[in-house]
């Protein structure tokens, strides 16, 4: 037999505690899996695990991502492959289809608590601190900016100043306490109600216009004109391909405390941007997993609730080596990072740093009538024409 390369026998370590792992968290649940069971179990040492996981929340997290990227490979019994939905026919319907998808996942009478757990890929218990619980609302906020953008292509009224957010954010809210309930007592309620009272939320109007309050206070953005080198592709954890930065458009660096900010940058973004959002953490194995597993989720809903020409253009991507936010010029990025650059033909023309940074960056005046800054200072007209004031 071929000797296996160091890569190999590595990935054959960390498959055999994914596989080990995943049999003891269905047995006995999270809060009473032991790592030593799950080494034994795999026949490894305790060291040999914690050489791939830093600790058992990680390794939970891991199950999870491994489980959500399996079944979008493979789809679901009733509709096997990467399947294709059916364009809604209205925003009521599209609400009802995203909903049937996500319930799925509940599990059912007869099914043990803690396999039910992880078949609904619960959290419940797995955040009591406060960095993840913070990040945790922060991708929700997230999940919740996605599906608006799913939902708006179907909605009847013009998406110019109207916005559903508040409304995808409603329809999360009812799944996700159909989850915890599931969860708790099992066989209780019906989920096709669940998907029906899901589609009746399209009758109710949160007036849910864009206009944030503090826009107007916002710093403004620099002027740079410096050349843009873009990092390698990465991941898009919306669509599963790889991502370019070489287009025009607004690149957001978002730390996982700061997620909900990739709204102003879809608001601000102007017609024919492409719109990236960078996230960075301080802690990839745990929270940089909590990400991939939430949005990959919500991301296999999509694809099976709505048509390719629905979904979300935003490309989102897991910046771990911080290459986006280095090439964008952000030192030490981390969960509290929110930044922004304009790119136009291979040259930053704007960069953002703050609150606001995003809308900031995107709508910064990059066509200045007094020539192109060199400095890094915000230039460029009178100071009435930058978001926010005169600048720094």
């Amino acid at each position: 037999m071929a000797r296996l390369t160091r890569a190999q026998q590595q990935e054959r370590t960390r498959a055999a505690v994914l596989a080990a792992a995943r049999e003891e968290f269905a047995e006995h649940g999270y809060a009473d899996a032991k790592v030593d069971r799950i080494a034994e179990r795999a026949e490894l040492t305790r060291g040999a695990v914690y050489s791939n996981f830093p600790g058992k929340r990680a390794l939970y997290l891991a199950v999870l991502v491994d489980s959500v990227e399996h079944a979008d490979a493979a789809g679901t019994p009733s509709s096997p492959g990467p399947a294709e939905a059916p364009p809604p026919s209205g925003l009521a319907e599209a609400m009802g289809a995203f909903a049937r998808v996500w319930l799925e996942r509940l599990p059912l009478t007869g099914d043990t608590p803690a396999g039910g757990r992880l078949q609904s890929r619960s959290l419940t218990g797995l955040f009591d601190d406060e960095p993840g619980r913070t990040a945790l609302a922060q991708v929700t906020a997230l999940e919740g900016l996605l599906l608006a953008l799913a939902l708006e292509s179907h909605a009847p009224y013009g998406a110019g100043r109207t916005r559903l957010v508040r409304l995808a954010e409603l329809a999360l809210t009812l799944l996700a306490g159909a989850g915890h309930l599931a969860d708790a007592a099992p066989g209780f309620g019906d989920p096709f109600d669940v998907a029906r009272a899901c589609r009746h939320l399209a009758d109710l109007d949160l007036a849910d216009a864009w206009d944030p309050p503090y826009l107007p206070y916002v710093t403004a953005a620099h002027l740079v004109r410096e050349p843009w080198e873009p990092p390698p592709g990465l991941p898009d954890l919306i669509t599963g391909r790889r991502a370019g930065f070489e287009a025009d458009g607004v690149i957001a660096i978002l730390g996982t405390g700061r997620l909900e900010a990739a709204e102003e940058a879809v608001r601000a973004a102007r017609p024919g941007d492409r719109v990236t959002v960078a996230v960075v953490t301080g802690d990839p194995a745990e929270i940089g997993r909590l990400l991939r597993l939430r949005i990959g989720d919500l991301a296999g809903c999509l694809r099976r609730a709505f048509a390719p020409e629905a979904r979300p253009r935003l490309r989102l991507v897991l910046d771990d080596g911080a290459a986006v936010a280095s090439a964008a010029g952000i030192p030490d990025p981390g969960d509290a990072t929110e930044a922004a650059v304009r790119i136009r033909a291979g040259t930053i023309l704007s960069r953002a740093r703050g609150r606001g940074a995003a809308h900031a960056a995107a709508t910064a005046d990059d066509s200045p009538a007094d020539g192109p800054a060199t400095d890094g200072s915000p230039t460029g007209g009178s100071p009435a024409t930058w978001p926010g004031g005169a600048g720094e």
